[in-house]
């Protein structure tokens, strides 16, 4: 247990150590650009410098000026990234989650994502409104009689740059209970596309009854490629005095992200392999 902590702290340092080396020495905020399908099948990524009714012409990453005629696009579409040494990174498509726990951050009006985690339990999620997010799932366990439904509306009242801050709630019924439980929770996210820190503070649920002490979760995100990040989610249960210890990787492309981790709980005894793997997948829209 004490080596799984000092594993822990120690990647919670080099990330919030890269973090502050990446605030000071880059600007990496996020930048809107248009991507332009045209009827031959190719694609042009640029910002628009000059439009009208029957032509667009745009300027690509590779500073070339490109008149294309309207009647040959297909599909024109807003996408967000960052420019890194003259090439664009597309965003984390799943920047609203770490593995599992809300980050600060909410989604857009309209945008929306489906989620599977540990292959058995599905979580979807639409931006309702910019500031309001409705998400919800079921467990689809094989075999079981009965499954377990869960809600999780979330406000994201603060919404600046570099820092978001939500409030919600996880609420799940749970088969042969008279009540349901869950978290309501408030947290906050601060950083750029390059690293993030995420700070939560929930307390736990069931029925009308809440518990006495919160349940804490300190987070951390490092992106080192244009489509892999490293992760850190932990949450430490105060009053049970144990804590869940996770730590993995991100894959992600323009709409779907996979995350591999590795969970550790302070509860967990016996002298095996200490780790329970972690999976989780999700498609953006």
């Amino acid at each position: 247990m004490r080596l799984t902590k000092n594993i822990t702290i120690l990647i919670m340092l080099v990330i919030i150590s890269f973090s502050g080396f990446s605030f000071a020495q880059q600007d990496t905020t996020e930048i809107e650009m248009v991507r332009l399908k045209l009827n031959d099948g190719s694609t042009l990524v640029g910002d628009i410098i000059e439009e009208d009714e029957n032509t667009i012409i745009i300027r690509t990453l590779s500073n070339l000026e490109i008149k294309v005629p309207k009647a040959i696009i297909i599909e024109r579409e807003i996408i967000k990234g960052q420019i890194e040494e003259g090439e664009f990174w597309h965003g984390d498509p799943n920047q609203t989650r770490m593995f599992f726990a809300p980050t600060g951050k909410g989604l857009k009006a309209g945008e929306g994502y489906f989620a599977v985690y540990e292959i058995f339990f599905p979580f979807a999620a639409i931006g309702v409104t910019d500031w309001f997010t409705l998400a919800g799932g079921m467990s689809l366990l094989p075999g079981a009689e009965k499954q377990v439904f869960y809600l999780a509306p979330k406000f994201t009242p603060v919404q600046l740059t570099n820092f978001d801050a939500s409030i919600g709630v996880i609420y799940a019924v749970i088969p042969d209970e008279d009540e349901g439980a869950g978290i309501a929770y408030g947290v906050a996210t601060y950083g750029t596309e390059k690293a993030t820190i995420t700070l939560g503070l929930g307390f736990g649920f069931y029925g009308a009854d809440f518990a006495d002490k919160p349940i804490l979760v300190l987070g951390g995100e490092l992106r080192v490629s244009k489509s892999i990040k490293l992760l850190t989610e932990n949450w430490f249960i105060l009053s049970e005095k144990a804590s869940l210890l996770t730590f993995g990787i991100r894959f992600f492309g323009e709409n779907l992200a996979a995350d591999f981790g590795l969970v550790y709980s302070s509860e967990w005894g016996g002298d095996g392999f200490p780790f329970f793997p972690w999976l989780g997948f999700a498609y953006n829209f």
